[in-house]
């Protein structure tokens, strides 16, 4: 991560030596559409509308940022629409999560987008925790024994999208996992672990410190793991967030006594990294004039360092460096990229565990 930074150091130097000031202050348009392929209150909308004023403050002439929620599909509706329509005159963006990434990942034929014909400008990492109803007695790695034979309902959105690693990891341990699909949102999930419905759930950062953690001190949640963070090695680590809570490897290790490994694994810690680690990511056409693309890049990187910005980020995304430019280039590249094995095996678990067929 530190080689990436400096890397987008030089690129911003660079652009910054290239372009002059009259120039800059003239490359954006007045209006700006913000595309968010997912309807008003969802967690990609909640990070754009907290993102567009602090952004705007960081442009040249504090242009307007509209927010258009185009809902449908898991975002994959909203998505390919903006990939067809979105102008290339600095007037469109992007914003999307691991539910537009997770599909493009598994040749989804809805899928019509293609992340080379954009430039992601930056990205909002994020955690998540897995924690499961105290009534079943488990509180550690050692205690998973206790479930074995029972059937563990979890309320998930959809095959594809968000809880695919969290669904990945736990039947790595081996639980007998029953996700019922169609819940509309995380929060829907939560609510059905609180009316005991399900017996296990997961939240991301946010979510989790504002409405699971009252949970856990009322003792009416135990929490079993976090997804933990990716160093600069490629190697997970306990959440800065999270710092008591166990990852998901170390809970996997205590029960197994060895390190998780094989192609499961690989297929985990890929959609990991491209739904946390790039959990949200702002795009633009990757043919938008340099000046407008500089502008942006450099806004964000203002905005990131901005104390105000960092002060109200860390309630609303958790305790992340946000990534940007290069940074996200590299990673974007890296976690969308598929094996033909990889994304086969995927596609064939998904089929035999909840007969779920992605064509």
């Amino acid at each position: 991560m530190k080689k990436l930074k400096m890397l987008l150091s030089a690129t911003l130097l660079a652009g910054t030596c290239t372009l002059s000031a009259p120039l800059l202050a003239q490359a954006l348009p007045s209006t700006i559409n913000w595309t968010i392929p997912f309807g008003v209150g969802g967690g990609t909308d909640v990070w754009a509308r907290f993102m567009s004023p602090h952004l705007t403050k960081q442009l040249p002439g504090s242009p307007t940022l509209v927010i258009k929620n185009v809902p449908g599909g898991g975002s994959i509706t909203g998505t390919n629409l903006f990939y067809m329509r979105a102008r290339s005159n600095g007037s469109e963006m992007l914003g999307i999560s691991a539910s537009t990434l997770y599909p493009y990942m598994l040749g989804d034929s809805r899928v019509r987008y293609d992340f080379d014909k954009w430039t992601p400008i930056m990205a909002s990492p994020t955690g998540g925790v897995v924690y499961i109803q105290p009534g079943l007695g488990v509180s550690t790695g050692k205690d998973l024994g206790k479930l074995a034979g029972v059937t563990l309902p979890f309320a998930a959105q959809g095959p594809t999208q968000l809880e695919l690693p969290v669904m990945l990891a736990l039947d790595l341990l081996g639980l007998d996992l029953r996700p019922v699909f169609g819940m509309t949102s995380r929060g829907e999930g939560r609510l059905a672990f609180e009316r005991g419905e399900a017996k296990i759930d997961f939240q991301t950062t946010s979510a989790y410190i504002n409405s699971v953690t009252d949970l856990v001190n009322g003792n009416k949640a135990v929490p079993l793991f976090s997804l933990g963070i990716i160093n600069d090695e490629g190697q997970v680590i306990r959440d800065p967030a999270f710092p008591d809570i166990p990852t998901f490897e170390e809970v996997y290790k205590e029960y197994r006594g060895e390190e998780p490994k094989g192609m499961q694994y690989d297929a985990y810690h890929k959609f990991l990294t491209a739904g946390f680690a790039l959990q949200k990511v702002l795009l633009v056409p990757k043919d938008i004039p340099a000046p407008m693309k500089q502008e942006l890049l450099l806004a964000v990187d203002r905005m990131v360092e901005d104390e105000a910005f960092q002060r109200d980020a860390v309630e609303q995304i958790g305790p992340y460096q946000n990534l940007i430019g290069a940074v996200v280039e590299v990673h974007l590249k890296q976690a969308v990229n598929m094996t033909p094995e990889l994304q086969a095996w995927v596609k064939d678990w998904l089929k035999s565990k909840f007969n779920v067929s992605v064509e």
